[in-house]
């Protein structure tokens, strides 16, 4: 028996790593238009999951083998939880934790810092989902949970299951996410804000996208399984099948200071995001017979980390002006040392939160790290008050206003020309993916249309109007300009996808706008008449890629601009070659270490590319030749060619090659 579940267990972990694999795989073919596996490969990797899906019962949410249709609901349901949900007793000392355990043996888990879900299964499906809410009321998010990265749509138990979970987004996931949203106040403060509302979307596409992971940390209700008598047993067998669970550690109260020590050491380098540990006694029947108070159950405690505070003294506050007009304010204070980094900032988010600490220059403070990570201010000691807030905009100059959303109030700049609006608009737009127009960094922007030569996009096609004014900027003499006006006119001869890229239309890459581009068969005027229903009809594009394309071309002020843009530009020709041309049709190469006769990496693999190559990331069996200028390199890619025999070859051999394909 006891083979049997470890068996189950090493097939589940197995389809992990498929679902992983295939999952990275069709991201890289619909996404990024490359091929980081043959359809082979492929097909057989596909194979083998739909095997072991088979044999142990378990079918993981993100599985290729199941098709599960976004939803988009108009409201969240509100469900009453069958068992209801009490809070934890807290510490922040281990010797209370020792104390609490007694001579019991205990579970110490990692208490991630999410939100609440209780999953629901019935004859071995997932039937609901539903947030902690209230501990009594919570809000149903099953068709969010069936687009979770690692909940198990089936399992290998018939009977009913009720299991607790908490849902989280990775920090490296939320720092993903964040680094697409241009707005600096539209980013979210941290991974608990981001997943707490990632899983109230109503549109179950937006959750897919954010990777939205489950932990499991309690088993709530199998039935009458009286072999299931212990914390331990049940994540064992919860892992078994196919839920991720938190991790834990065995403890007594003899070793306990050692558990707390190692998990605090490890904290600072886990992707994930937690606000301290969980004791749990072992023995599920006498946890069970302490009962509860009115407020917490006895038979676990919660041990919150204890924060390392600084004092120091406040200086300041800086505003720092957004693109949508929100002027957000950070405090500024004197440089202190805390979770061994040194700190000088941290963000008041809204002048709310800035009133109640009633600063002023001078002021002795405490600081510290929120999880260990984000600096955030504990207390203001002295209490001046001193601190205004500003009347006009420390941008533009236009006089700000103070708006109430939702009970919180925020400054902002109601001017619709302030240029730190189109900064990010013009960054965007000259960015090497996009216009690619060197010499306009956003120090220079900013110099621009401070003033006055830059109001709308086309005007940077026309920066000659204020030569002599341009040349006379400080740090800005007679040669940036002539390299700059150089760039500009470069620019002037675009490809269609990276022209449709510098647009910012909220939700596509170049990725989409190569694909996009290649399905309208780069005939532009009719890619942005094109409708919702044709545009979801692209492998790669869904509901809400093609409702922002279609919002953008419906909008008449957007359409006149591309109209000017148009005006100014070329789009490259894309070049179509013969079969006999695409010398390198069927071969596969990988690309490492540093180039010497091509400008970057990209300009290599575009090349293998247009020549009907495929560029991946890492050397496998379908491998034709690494490309890599040092042959003698230990690098992971040169070991594993040399152990599959892969041919390790350099740039001027990559060219011979090139030649040589080329006249056979």
């Amino acid at each position: 028996m006891k083979q049997v579940a470890s068996d189950t267990e090493e097939k589940t972990l197995r389809m992990k790593e498929l679902v992983s694999l295939l999952g990275r795989a069709s991201r890289a073919y619909y996404n990024d238009n490359e091929e980081i596996m043959s359809n082979y490969e492929y097909d057989a990797l596909y194979d083998e999951l739909v095997q072991l899906e088979k044999e142990t019962g378990i079918t993981l949410s993100a599985s290729p083998t199941v098709t599960v249709g976004y939803e988009v609901l108009s409201e969240l349901k509100k469900v009453t939880h069958e068992y209801p949900m009490l809070s934890l007793d807290k510490t922040k000392e281990v010797e209370t934790l020792a104390s609490w355990l007694g001579e019991q043996k205990g579970v110490l888990s990692c208490k991630l810092d999410g939100l609440t879900t209780v999953l629901t299964y019935e004859d071995g499906v997932l039937k609901q989902a539903v947030t902690r809410g209230n501990g009594q009321v919570g809000e149903d998010i099953t068709h969010n949970a069936k687009v979770f990265q690692n909940i198990p749509q089936s399992i290998a138990y018939s009977g009913r299951l009720i299991v607790r979970g908490e849902s989280i987004i990775q920090y490296s996931d939320f720092e993903r996410i964040n680094e697409e949203i241009p707005e600096a106040e539209a980013k979210y403060k941290n991974p608990r804000n981001l997943c707490s509302g990632t899983v109230r979307q109503l549109n179950s596409e937006i959750c897919a996208r954010r990777n939205v992971h489950f932990f499991a940390f309690y088993l709530v209700d199998a039935g009458d399984f009286e072999e299931l008598d212990t914390m331990e047993k049940r994540f064992e067998w919860l892992k078994k099948l196919g839920f991720d669970v938190v991790e834990y550690q065995m403890v007594t109260r003899h070793n306990i200071r050692e558990a707390v020590a190692d998990f605090s050491q490890r904290i600072s380098g886990n992707d994930f995001p937690s606000d301290g540990l969980v004791l749990s006694f072992d023995d599920i029947a006498y946890g069970k017979s302490l009962g509860t108070t009115a407020k917490f159950p006895k038979d676990s405690i919660a041990f919150k980390w204890k924060d390392e505070v600084a004092e120091t003294t406040f200086q300041e506050v800086f505003w720092s002006a957004s693109r949508t007009g929100l002027i957000n304010p950070v405090a500024v204070f004197d440089p202190v040392e805390i979770e061994g980094t040194t700190v000088s900032r941290a963000s008041l988010h809204n002048v709310s939160i800035l009133e109640s600490y009633e600063l002023g220059r001078g002021d002795t403070i405490t600081v510290f790290k929120a999880n260990m990570i984000i600096p955030q201010l504990a207390e203001n000691k002295t209490r001046s008050n001193t601190v205004l807030i500003p009347d006009t905009c420390p941008v533009c100059g236009h006089k700000t206003i103070i708006r109430e959303e939702n009970a919180v109030r925020v400054l902002v700049c109601p001017n619709p020309v302030c240029p730190a609006k189109q900064m990010k608009q013009f960054a965007h737009f000259v960015s090497r993916d996009a216009m690619n127009i060197d010499g306009l960094s956003e120090a220079t922007l900013e110099k621009f249309i401070q003033n006055g030569f830059l109001t709308s996009l086309d005007d940077l096609f026309h920066l000659d109007r204020y030569e002599e004014e341009i040349t006379s900027l400080e740090g800005f003499g007679r040669r940036s300009y002539e390299n700059l006006q150089k760039a500009v006119e470069k620019s002037r001869s675009v490809s269609m996808p990276s022209f449709l890229y510098s647009l910012g239309i909220a939700n596509i890459g170049l990725s989409n706008a190569k694909l996009l581009c290649r399905h309208f068969q780069y005939d532009f005027e009719r890619m942005r008449k094109a409708e919702l229903e044709e545009l979801t009809e692209i492998d790669g594009i869904g509901v809400l890629i093609a409702q922002s394309f279609v919002d953008y071309f419906a909008n008449k002020e957007y359409n006149n601009m591309v109209d000017q843009l148009l005006q100014e530009i070329t789009f490259i020709q894309e070049e179509t070659l013969t079969e006999e041309e695409l010398k390198f049709k069927d071969m596969t190469f990988v690309v490492t270490g540093s180039l010497n006769q091509f400008a970057n990496r990209n300009a290599i693999k575009a090349e293998i590319e247009r020549l009907g190559g495929k560029v991946a990331g890492s050397v496998s069996t379908k491998t034709s030749y690494l490309i890599n200028n040092d042959s003698t390199s230990n690098s992971s890619k040169n070991k594993k060619a040399k152990e599959l025999g892969i041919p390790i070859i350099t740039e001027e051999e990559f060219i011979q090659l090139w030649k040589q394909e080329g006249s056979n």
